[in-house]
């Protein structure tokens, strides 16, 4: 059986990594693994206003979720602009149909529900957000995530029972200011030495040295081609990182509080705006043990590594925020990938697709139990 199941989860990789799509474009997607789950009698939602699906198999309570990411990302791959799945989401959809083929074959084993997320827009970082409001995750007591890993991190054949993502947050703004005559610089006031001034003022936001931060001005532009003017208006971007959900929120107020003081101080409009935000990794003991014990039931012990702590963000953990009752975690599977997480020619080692089907399996069926004691 799992023969078949590994050789199924092939056919269904290839489709998809030679098939990508954008943050809410996967309608094509969507379809496709629609149309492959259908065929295997497994239960299928999907909605008129997004893509994205929800597949269940068994019935009631109670109801373990797993959630797999879908979209791809837009990057220069050998000259060409394209989609690219650079991040792995294709390898996360397949371990999760893997799932479910596996289980459906499996249903004298468990009593409940299991729903299997097929989420878009993850690198937006709303697309969990938009499933939330679906009511996705609102009756389940458990819900799990898969992530491959690069080599640097957890090596192939190992695996790491949770990811602790940090917190991220991007702003977009403007200084809207006069231009004025180069020769007379005291009838304006110049957008690059506010911009400046930001930026020195940034520089000096410090937070608690134990928990990693970080606030950087990612871009600033001012000025055209007539170099007698001086520029009275400017765009620039920020992006802000952090460990904690409290340490971003404590930085964004501090961002705030800068726009305000270097506006007042140069009598300038300074606006901002913020964009994507994705919050911290908030996961659950009870969950983390599950999956601890599930890499150990299927790799061993020596190859079962500690949780994961990275600077990168992920839009999973909206799921624990937006619903507090969900016990959560994200499996970090080792997978030879390289050379890096959205790298335009990441490879990883297809191998590892089956032991992240088999450790979520063991997850779930353990969820299950624990579940259904209580």
């Amino acid at each position: 059986m799992l023969q078949t199941i590994e050789q199924a989860m092939m056919d269904v990789f290839d489709h998809l990594h030679e098939h990508p799509e954008l943050s809410l474009e996967e309608y094509e997607t969507t379809r496709y693994l629609a149309e492959k789950l259908k065929k295997h009698d497994i239960s299928v939602t999907t909605f008129e206003d997004m893509p994205g699906l929800v597949a269940e198999i068994g019935s009631g309570k109670p109801v373990i979720a797993v959630r797999a990411d879908m979209d791809a990302l837009l990057q220069e791959v050998n000259g060409e602009i394209k989609a690219n799945h650079s991040c792995g989401h294709d390898a996360h959809m397949t371990i999760v149909v893997g799932l479910l083929l596996l289980l459906k074959e499996r249903q004298k084993e468990w009593r409940g529900t299991l729903r299997c997320i097929f989420q878009p827009a993850e690198e937006k970082g709303n697309g969990s957000l938009k499933m939330v409001e679906k009511g996705a995750v609102d009756d389940a007591v458990y819900l799990f995530g898969v992530h491959l890993r690069p080599k640097e991190e957890v090596k192939f054949g190992f695996a790491a029972p949770s990811l602790q993502h940090g917190a991220a947050a991007s702003m977009e703004g403007m200084i809207l200011g006069e231009d004025s005559h180069g020769a007379r610089p005291h009838l304006g006031v110049n957008a690059i030495e506010v911009g400046y001034s930001l930026q020195q003022f940034l520089r000096s936001v410090h937070m608690p040295p134990n928990i990693p931060s970080s606030i950087k001005m990612t871009s600033f532009h001012a000025g055209t081609s007539s170099y007698n003017i001086i520029p009275g208006k400017a765009t620039f971007s920020l992006d802000l990182r952090a460990q904690t959900n409290q340490v971003l929120a404590d930085m964004r107020q501090k961002v705030e509080d800068a726009l305000k003081a270097v506006s007042k101080f140069h009598g300038v409009d300074i606006s901002g705006n913020w964009l994507d935000y994705t919050p911290a990794a908030e996961v659950s003991s009870e969950a983390e043990t599950i999956m601890k014990e599930s890499i150990i039931s299927i790799l061993g012990e020596e190859h079962c590594m500690n949780p994961v702590v990275t600077s990168g963000s992920d839009d999973f953990h909206f799921y624990t925020i937006e619903r507090p009752h969900l016990k959560a975690c994200m499996l970090a599977l080792g997978a030879d990938l390289t050379p890096g997480l959205h790298h335009p020619h990441m490879t990883f080692n297809k191998s590892c697709l089956m032991a992240g089907t088999l450790i979520l399996k063991e997850a779930v069926l353990r969820a299950f139990s624990a579940a259904n004691k209580k």
